[in-house]
């Protein structure tokens, strides 16, 4: 079930730009992260899954399984930052469990 709401959605290009321009970034294995903090009192959230990555099904699957990992550790963000979510292609044949860890460690180094 995927609670992440519509207004916590980054969708414009120029957001999405911005972000990855002036924001901080975190890299692993599996994830790139750029965040920056926002004067909305609210977090969003842009996840984006190359078309090299992957065929459609897939990388929607994988943004799928991104939002459920996010959703379900709502504790671990701040209130007013953007994120943007680079899935790597590393990702495509991983276990679940081995994303969620990796996504949740680069979390909490972004609220350090």
């Amino acid at each position: 079930m995927v609670l992440l709401k519509k207004i916590n959605i980054v969708k414009n290009n120029e957001e999405f730009n911005l972000i990855m321009n002036k924001g901080k970034i975190l890299k692993n294995k599996y994830f790139v992260l750029y965040f920056m903090n926002n004067n909305l009192d609210k977090y969003r959230f842009g996840i984006s899954v190359g078309k090299k990555v992957c065929n459609a099904v897939n990388r929607n699957k994988l943004k799928r399984q991104v939002r459920n990992i996010l959703d379900y550790h709502k504790n671990l963000y701040s209130k007013s930052k953007d994120y943007i979510i680079i899935v790597r292609k590393s990702s495509l044949n991983e276990k679940y469990s081995i994303l969620e860890e990796n996504l949740v460690n680069l979390l909490e180094k972004a609220e350090e």
